[in-house]
This record gives C-alpha cells, structure tokens and sequence, in this order.
C-alpha cells in the first residue's frame, strides 16, 4: 500500500436513491437498515436519541430478523436479570425474558450475558430495553428483512466493475465515468514468452476491481466469483426472480449471472491461448492515488504466469461452465468453450506444479501469494470432477489427504468439498459419499461447538481476528450452511444466522460493517470511488474488512485506533486500509450467506 492523506467525510443521515432501492446510510439514529427500502422518513431509534453522543451498550443485527431466525443479542454484564423486547410503533412490551449468566468472550475482554429472544415472530419493529442500559438499535421482524441487504451486496460488485461507465440510470449518485479500458495492456517481462514476449500487447477488458484499488487478480478472484456461482447454484429461485438495475437487467439470464459473466469474460482473457497457463494478475506497477477510475491512467501489465493462478482459473471455469449450460441458446458455446479453458488450464498447472508468485522488482501492487498449492489442486480437481464426471480428476484431488476448512483466498480446501457436497447425489461410483458428508458436518460441527460455548453467541474466535476478519465469520457461516443443508441440524443455521447478526452489529465495535445498512454503519472504507466521488455516503452493500489487532496501517494514518484488542482492533477511517478496505472475496460470502440464509430459515407454523 501507498501512504494516503484521508479526507475526512461528516458521519450523517442521508437517504439515497440507488436502483430504486432508498438505501439509510448513518450513523446514530435512522432507518433500522435498508431493509424498509420503502421508508421514506426514518424512524429514530431511543439509543441515539438518549444522548448526542450515546452509544447503544446492547449489541444486535441492526437490521432484524427473520420470523422464523434466531434471535439473540449481547448485553453488558449488568445487575438486571431480566430484558424487554419493546414493539416501536406502540411502546408496548411484548416480551420479557431472563438474561444469561454473564461470562467473558477473550477476543473483546468483555464480559457479557446473552438475551435469547427467538419467540419473537410477529412481523413488527422493535427494540431491546434493559435497566442500566441505553435501549438497544431498531430493528424489524419480517419475511423479506434481507432482501434489500441481498440485493446490494451483489450490486456492490457492479459498483466495482473495471472498463464500465456507470450510467446514472443503473448507479443513481454514484455514476462515474469509463476507466481502465484495458484494451492496450503490455506482458510484462516475468510473463513473457516466445509467442508472446516482453511488451505484448493484449486486450483483457472488464472484471472487477479487486479492492479498493484499482487492479484485477485471477487467484482473489477465484474464490469471490466462484462463492457468487454457488450461491446460485444453490438457491437459484432466489436469484431468478432479483432485479438489480444492472444494464443487463431484463434478459433472459438472472442479474447474479450477468453480473458473474462481467468477471468471467475477463478471467477468459488471462488465459495465454498458446499454452494455457494463466497470467497472475492485470495491474499497474503502482497502487493508484486517491482518484476515481477515469483519472487512474498508469500504464497496465499482466504479470507473471503461476500455478495457483491455474488452478483457480480452472475451478473457476469448470463451475461456470455447469452452471452456464442452461443457457446455450443465449450463450452459444461458452459452456463447452469454459470447460476447455479448464482442462486447458489444469494440464498446464500439472505441467508445472510448483510455480509461485514472484513479486518483480518493480511491481509494487499486491501480491497473493501462495507456496502451498495443494488446496489449489484439490479444489481444482473437485470441480473439474463434478463437471466432467471423469474417475480421474477425483483421484487427483487426493480426497482421504484433504481436510475441510474455511474457505480464504490461500485456502480454498472447502470450496471443493461445498461442490462435492452439493452434488453428492449425481457423483460417479469412484466418490465416497461418506467422506463428503464427515468432511462438511466435522467442521461445521466444530464450529458449532465454538458458537455453543461462546459469550458472544458467535464462532470468531481470538486468532479468527486477521486481515479480513468479517470474511472468515462469513467463510464460517457458509461452511455450517453447508452442514445444514446435509443433515438439517437445527443448530448449525442458528450458528450461521449468528455470524450474520456478527457483520450487521452483534460483535464488540458495536457497528454494522455492511456500507448503508444498520443506525451504526461504516461510513469510511477504504474504497478509492466511495473516497474520491466527492459524496459523503460511501457506496452501499460493501462490507469492510473488520478488527484485527496488526493495525499494519497505524504508521500511514494521522487517526489512532479505539483499541488494541482483537475484536476491538477496527477504525473506520479511509486510511485504514488494514481494518476498513473493501475486497470482492469479502463481499461474495455475504451474498451467499444472506441468500441462504432467506432461503433456509423456516416459516412459523
């Protein structure tokens, strides 16, 4: 990263309009999230009203829930035994309930008690009241309380689009102009070779910024395209009936797709035809200044051919290709023409197993590398297994010596065994049903296990707190998902619905971490548009990264950190690129996660 002088915004309440969704951005008192997309005058919550300068001591998802959700928030270890939940529109009580035993969650140093408020269903809005405490944030009860939530997520992604102008008609405020065309981009020399040497030109338009900067890299790609693919595969009926306001819109392909094939045509374009192996990233040699896209006009490189780069890729286009094949007619051949580039790619990465990425001396943009490719290869296989049915790629993903984990962007394990999970019952006789299921319900067990016991109610714990926290809670949450859609284990969606209520304002900053959506949201991520736009509201539907104690930004900003302790390690300020930036691979799982959450979580009888 760069040094970056950050302007300052002013934290207000604004309404935007943004693809006909009105979206709250703010902090204190307002709209109980963007979920009452229909609220034209905010209802302000008794938290921000007690004092200018209060701040609500009840931690919960400040958004809502669903009917059928569980329900719970985090109170101080106060002396009352017992909370209230308080329907907003009368003041009347409709619910009272004893709070936990206060116990004490290491990662915040806090001590604690839980109020379990699940048989709470009735579709309202309310608020929590607790002697010796501020009431807590506003939030609703409703069968569609994530659709909006949903919607942004994945237009956040269409916000990040590379080589687009951003129409007013489809980004309301936040229209900007062309940049990055990538039509005239140079092989750098650490990707030449003899068909196509040093200073190549080639054409690699579209994709999406990976950050909040402004270049593209095929290995953080993988994982965030891939999440978005399986959220559809998954829940397509979810998706099959969403309208974004993207220029795509009213086709015959869901918007979640069109928005995906904006990536997929780039990904397609990194792939050397003469050899198959795959460029590692497409960027300048610097980090870009604080400008909008239009005014970023360094000269753009693809760098260096590697092995996880490959295996992504291949992953990657194999999913695709699957899940693409329902539309040929609109498509033609890009089905088939993925699945080459798959095996295209997979023959060259056996072909050269072991080759990682070197940063060249005079790139200084960033680097995901990766020296353990294992995962790679067994993600890989997997995918080019269910896709192909061929015995022999499910052989080499070496499936008794590969483990489930969380997914990340260097270990992407987990992402093979969702697919296999997912398409257990269409699997050829060579895949051990058994092994797939221990491997998804052993993880998602322990991480039950974790959320059991936590005085948080939560599956972080104290070395979950790395750069980009909030995707491991999301990573978490996809994993027990998985576990739930196997075996129905109630449990397991509670976990997951908890990691949920975790990123939208149940964690120890007290804050909404998705841009828009929450009384206490973040205002200032590190996301060059949302910066340099001149627009005090940053653009909706991101998620920061969240707390973790390295604070490997503390020397680049002129504003110190609220603290040093893991769950607390966060600040929302532009500079902080370390707690506060923006990244496509954080934001895919909680497309899928509010998806899937929607989709799964019963309807009282």
């Amino acid at each position: 990263m760069v040094l970056y002088t950050p302007s300052p915004l002013v934290p207000m309440l604004a309404l935007v309009a943004v693809s006909g969704l009105m979206v709250g951005c703010g902090s204190g008192g307002g709209n109980s999230g963007a979920a009452r997309a229909s609220s034209v005058s905010p209802v302000v919550s008794s938290a921000a009203t007690s004092s200018s300068a209060a701040v609500s001591a009840i931690k919960l998802n400040q958004l809502g829930f669903m009917p059928g959700s569980a329900k719970w928030a985090v109170v101080p270890a106060v002396a009352a035994a017992n909370f209230k939940v308080i329907n907003t529109a009368t003041g009347m009580e409709v619910f009272s309930g004893s709070l936990g035993a206060a116990t004490r969650w290491d990662a915040a140093e806090e001590s604690v008690r839980l109020a379990d408020f699940s048989s709470v269903k009735t579709p309202g809005d309310y608020f929590l009241r607790v002697e010796g405490v501020n009431d807590s944030y506003h939030f609703t009860i409703a069968s569609d309380v994530y659709s909006a939530l949903s919607a942004a997520s994945i237009k956040a992604f269409y916000f990040n689009r590379n080589s687009a102008e951003l129409l007013s008609a489809h980004a309301g405020v936040f229209a900007r102009t062309l940049g990055h065309p990538d039509t005239n981009v140079l092989v750098h020399p650490s990707a030449a070779s003899t068909a196509r040497p040093a200073d190549t030109v080639i054409s690699a338009p579209k994709g999406w910024y990976d950050a909040g900067d402004y270049n593209k890299y095929i290995v953080n790609s993988g994982i965030a395209t891939y999440s978005l693919l399986a959220a559809y595969e998954h829940f397509p009926a979810l998706f099959n009936g969403q309208n974004l306001n993207i220029p795509e819109s009213g086709d015959v392909i869901p918007d979640l797709l069109n928005e995906v094939l904006w990536n997929l045509e780039w990904m397609l374009d990194m792939q050397d035809p003469n050899d198959g192996g795959v460029y590692h990233k497409l960027t300048n040699k610097n980090f870009d200044g604080t400008v909008m896209p239009h005014q970023a006009t360094s000269q753009r490189y693809v760098v260096q051919k590697t092995t996880a780069a490959a295996l992504d890729f291949a992953a990657v286009m194999a999913t695709a290709s699957r899940v693409l094949a329902q539309y040929e007619s609109q498509l033609p051949g890009l089905s088939a023409n993925m699945l080459s580039a798959a095996e295209s790619a997979w023959v060259w990465a056996v072909a050269n197993p072991a080759i990682t990425y070197q940063q060249p001396g005079d790139v200084k943009t960033g680097a995901y590398g990766d020296s353990n490719l294992a995962d790679e290869f067994a993600w890989a296989a997997a995918e080019l297994y269910i896709t192909t049915k061929k015995d022999t790629y499910y052989t080499a993903m070496k499936p008794n010596e590969t483990s489930a984990t969380v997914p990340s962007w260097g270990d992407v394990r987990g992402l093979g065994w969702i697919s296999l999970a997912h398409h257990r019952d269409n699997l050829t006789a060579i895949a051990d049903k058994s092994l797939i299921a221990s491997r998804i319900d052993g993880l998602a067990a322990n991480l039950q296990t974790v959320w059991a016991g936590s005085a948080y109610r939560v599956t972080m714990q104290e070395n979950d707190f790395v750069w980009g926290s909030n995707s491991v809670a999301l990573g978490q949450a996809m994993m027990l998902v998985q576990g739930y859609r196997l075996n129905g284990k109630r449990e397991y969606l509670d976990a997951a619905q908890a990691m949920l209520d975790y990123v939208l304002g149940r964690n120890a900053t007290d804050m909404s971490f998705v841009t828009g959506y929450g009384d206490k949201a973040t205002l200032h991520p590190h996301h060059r548009p949302s910066e340099a736009d001149g627009i005090a509201e940053p653009i909706p539907g991101f998620i920061a990264g969240g707390p973790q104690p390295g604070q490997q930004d503390k020397e680049d900003c002129n504003v110190s950190y609220p603290s040093n302790i893991a769950a607390r390690s966060y600040l929302d300020n532009y500079c902080s690129y370390a707690s506060n930036e923006i990244a496509i691979n954080w934001n895919a799982p909680l497309v899928y996660v509010a998806a899937a959450i929607q989709v799964l979580t019963p309807t009282p009888q």
